[in-house]
């Protein structure tokens, strides 16, 4: 593996994995990690080329990210894992379940979309406006180039067809806000996708853990300990 994962670690029991959203860094979930803490082994990681994990030289990709998460459960020992993923970090999640099924115990799912189209048109046009601008100066500057593989995420990725969601074993959770920047119907269309899903719409943005972090802590932890 080119890069070492930097993440934070907390608490005991079963390993419970934090995966941020773009751009961000695993500070996203400092309203989360003292309240899974008590009942999980919280590991809150930053992806790759996020916050201080290096870039490294593989590809800059959401299923790249995935195979990270692999050799990050490797390197520490983790044969399977809770997994909870925010808008990409929640598409990280959704791709590393499909490909790794047996190495997933629950997963949740935070504002996470198959494609751009699940995207908000108001949202989207953006930031396909400012990608392909990104890109006329990606190679002006680092800074550049990095924000153009960001914009590029968005643009270009996930990209997981429908299909592939039946593959999905483990007990997932969909949960979004009713002012999400992901469509609705589109939030309902994963949900409804994967074998047995529970669907949870809370009130408020795309950022619903940071608005509400208590209530969106009680929904994660009640579905965490269902039977």
């Amino acid at each position: 593996m080119d890069i070492r994962h930097f993440y934070i670690e907390k608490g005991q029991g079963d390993p419970l994995i934090l995966l941020h959203g773009n751009g961000e860094s695993c500070d996203y979930f400092k309203g989360q990690m003292d309240a899974f803490a008590a009942h999980y082994h919280v590991y809150a990681l930053d992806t790759r080329g996020h916050g201080k994990t290096p870039r490294g030289d593989a590809p800059f990709t959401i299923r790249q990210f995935a195979d990270d998460l692999r050799d990050f459960m490797d390197e520490h020992g983790i044969k399977k894992a809770n997994i909870l993923g925010f808008s990409d970090g929640g598409n990280i999640a959704m791709i590393f379940a499909v490909r790794y099924p047996e190495r997933v115990a629950r997963l949740i799912l935070n504002g996470a979309n198959l494609d751009a189209r699940g995207v908000k048109r108001t949202v989207q046009l953006p930031i396909e406006i400012g990608y392909r601008f990104a890109k006329l100066f990606a190679g002006k500057s680092e800074k550049a180039r990095h924000n153009a593989e960001l914009l590029g995420l968005m643009v270009n990725d996930p990209n997981v067809p429908l299909v592939d969601l039946a593959r999905i074993r483990a007990k997932t959770l969909v949960i979004a806000g009713t002012h999400d920047m992901i469509r609705e119907e589109h939030t309902r269309l994963i949900a409804a996708s994967i074998p047995n899903a529970k669907l949870v719409l809370l009130e408020g943005s795309h950022f619903i853990a940071g608005e509400k972090p208590e209530e969106f802590n009680r929904v994660v932890l009640e579905f965490m300990e269902e039977k």
